[in-house]
């Protein structure tokens, strides 16, 4: 049975991921920086799919506690097999009132946390010739999004550095995709005022805003089998917006 590690794993999108996979038949790891009991809720909604599950406390932008974080799934688990970098946050806020420290919490999560579980996960899946690694971005990575320099240069950054590592260990059976959500409905956006929610909703074709389960269908199809000659490639999920 594979095994998936979903950072961010305990709340949101993170959480939809996990639990989908879990259906799928495929072992689960989740890591989770804050909540525990969000952390504890995802994981017993995972076992019943019937399948193991487990979840670290870990921050992403720390090499050693990357380390120590896929030290424990391997000894647990398995090595990963599967790898979903979800982890993420926001620091939102105009450039000329943006603080440094900021800037680089935001890039540290999105992009080096990156960085860091697909340098921690990759030498076991070349051992195997197989691996999913997918990266979750977002549609402001690749459209830019006002009051969202630090957020959308981050994701951006994660956009290039899937085409990249896909470029390099294609030959190795491993493939590397990004997924950017547009506009998803989660506890972080319902707290965003009416009017801001209307505006983004008249940008979408589709006329609705996407759930969790749009993105966590589009990461299970990824994951699978079926998308084995499908890698370097960014997938929308926005409804057209």
């Amino acid at each position: 049975m594979s095994v998936a590690l979903v950072t961010g794993g305990s709340r949101g999108i993170g959480r939809v991921i996990a639990e989908n996979l879990a259906k799928s038949g495929i072992n689960i790891a989740i890591c989770y920086s804050g909540n525990e009991n969000a952390a504890q809720e995802t994981i017993e909604s995972c076992k019943k799919h019937g399948v193991q599950a487990m979840y670290i406390k870990a921050d992403v932008s720390n090499a050693d506690d990357v380390s120590e974080m896929f030290n424990q799934i391997k000894e647990l688990m398995g090595p990963v097999e599967i790898l979903v970098n979800n982890a993420g946050i926001t620091r939102d806020g105009l450039l000329l009132r943006m603080s440094e420290a900021d800037y680089d919490a935001v890039l540290d999560t999105n992009l080096k946390g990156t960085f860091l579980c697909t340098k921690a996960a990759i030498k076991d899946m070349m051992k195997a010739r197989n691996g999913r690694i997918i990266n979750i971005t977002s549609i402001v990575g690749v459209q830019g999004n006002a009051g969202q320099a630090n957020y959308s240069a981050s994701k951006a950054g994660v956009i290039g550095f899937t085409k990249s590592v896909a470029r390099e260990y294609g030959s190795k059976g491993i493939t590397v995709n990004a997924v950017a959500p547009g506009f998803i409905q989660t506890a972080m956006t319902d707290q965003l005022p009416d009017n801001v929610k209307e505006a983004y909703l008249k940008q979408i074709p589709l006329a609705r805003f996407g759930t969790p389960e749009d993105v966590a269908d589009v990461v299970d199809f990824l994951a699978s089998d079926k998308a084995s000659y499908i890698t370097g490639q960014v997938i929308e999920v926005t409804g057209g917006m």
